[in-house]
């Protein structure tokens, strides 16, 4: 068990000097692990992208079982015409999971635009701290799982407490519609709560010891965003061909695992998600895998654990992770003040991704150098650096905005 002085040993490590940036090499992109060159598009998804696809399912994120015996119903428990002064439709469901013996309910808030002539694109992101903390509407329900994380009277109860990060009424002004959940409906975030996540529905769960492969936090927040989507086909006014997905920090982390497996999502979006997310790890700035991979409850599978202090030894890196999105959309954000995510290790990751896009004929981030503040990159891999620290700002969103316009022909 890692004790306090051993995290703290851990934290006094974390480099935040750029001159101590080791000397690496990254793992090869376009390469086989039988040294073929790959040239074409039909390679890479015939040859590369399995490959790379086994490596972060077996050696990082945890590999994604059949959930074939885990079944879902839908409940509407409210439906609000006049959201948002008028301006938008909020519906607030219940998706129940079983497998047959046991349920877990979670609580989906999905809110659209009203003055829409055709369906709507959507926002698909988990909220930290319920789908109350995300608007000031006192008829917005609390989870059950809410309360294993939070005691009764804990500022995170306050309605609207992270209003910020949601700007509804931009979103829906510009015609998008948001569907949200708190992440802990999915896996409650707090160690010895493991029996409350969606994991715990699945033929295996609870032997010892656990595979090395066997999927964790992560992996479970991405296939419940997969489980919004499926949700969304059943709704008459949403487009589900032109869905987004946004998670910030550890769900930023989750979001391009998300994107990576399930295609439906045409434009995946990472804020500040750092170690484990967009950053490369061999940079060994920020942010370390001997930090991440310690946090409990478990976000990674075992087998991440070997490569505590071995960055240099891990035979895949981020910006493969970010390549397998290829050819869709996706957009990678940071903010100046957030150095544990490293902001330069996530752009360099978006970077070194390009050359997959291109055999798309798509176009990636064409210079090593960042851009300055503020000066957002809208290709087919888009970024941007803000001011400020780590966190969900109106500019974030409104760059998002942007992009997904871009992409979604608006």
């Amino acid at each position: 068990m890692l004790t306090c002085a051993t995290l703290q040993a851990q934290q006094d490590q974390i480099n935040y000097d750029e001159s101590k940036v080791p000397d690496y090499v990254l793992p090869e992109l376009l390469v086989t692990s039988a040294g073929k060159t790959i040239t074409t598009a039909r390679q890479w998804e015939q040859l590369r992208r399995p490959e790379l696809l086994e490596l972060f399912a077996s050696q990082m994120y945890g590999r994604t079982p059949d959930d074939s015996g885990v079944g879902v119903s839908y409940e509407l428990l409210t439906e609000n015409t006049a959201a948002l002064g008028g301006k938008a439709t909020s519906k607030q469901v219940k998706l129940i999971f079983s497998n047959g013996q046991k349920k877990l309910e979670t609580l989906l808030l999905l809110v659209i635009p009203n003055n829409a002539t055709a369906k709507v694109p959507v926002f698909v992101g988990y909220n930290f701290k319920g789908n109350h903390s995300t608007m000031l509407d006192t008829t917005i329900l609390y989870s059950d799982n809410f309360a294993l994380v939070k005691e009764p009277g804990h500022p995170d109860w306050e309605r609207g407490c992270q209003a910020s990060r949601w700007p509804y009424e931009d979103i829906i002004d510009r015609g998008y519609a948001v569907a949200t959940m708190c992440y802990h409906d999915i896996f409650p975030d707090k160690p010895g709560l493991k029996d409350h996540s969606v994991v715990s529905l699945f033929k295996g769960y609870g032997a010892a010891p656990e595979a090395p492969d066997e999927w964790q936090a992560i992996g479970a927040w991405a296939w419940g965003s997969s489980r919004i989507v499926d949700y969304l086909a059943a709704e008459p006014r949403v487009d589900t061909g032109k869905i987004a997905i946004m998670g910030h920090s550890r769900q930023g982390k989750a979001a391009l695992w998300a994107g990576v497996q399930d295609t439906r999502f045409k434009v995946v979006i990472s804020n500040d998600s750092g170690e484990g997310g967009a950053a490369l790890s061999r940079r060994e700035y920020g942010e370390s895998i001997a930090r991440v991979s310690s946090i409990q409850p478990a976000w990674f599978c075992p087998a991440f654990n070997q490569y505590r202090g071995k960055e240099q030894e891990r035979p895949f890196d981020q910006h493969q992770l970010i390549a397998l999105v290829a050819p869709r959309a996706v957009y990678v954000a940071s903010a100046v003040e957030d150095r544990w995510a490293d902001p330069k290790g996530e752009y360099l990751a978006a970077y070194h991704a390009s050359p997959v896009y291109h055999l798309y004929g798509l176009k990636g981030l064409e210079s090593s150098e960042m851009p300055g503040l503020h000066a957002p990159i809208m290709k087919d891999i888009g970024y941007h650096i803000r001011a400020g620290k780590h966190d969900v700002t109106l500019y974030d969103w409104l760059r998002f905005l942007d992009f997904a316009d871009k992409h979604f022909g608006k």
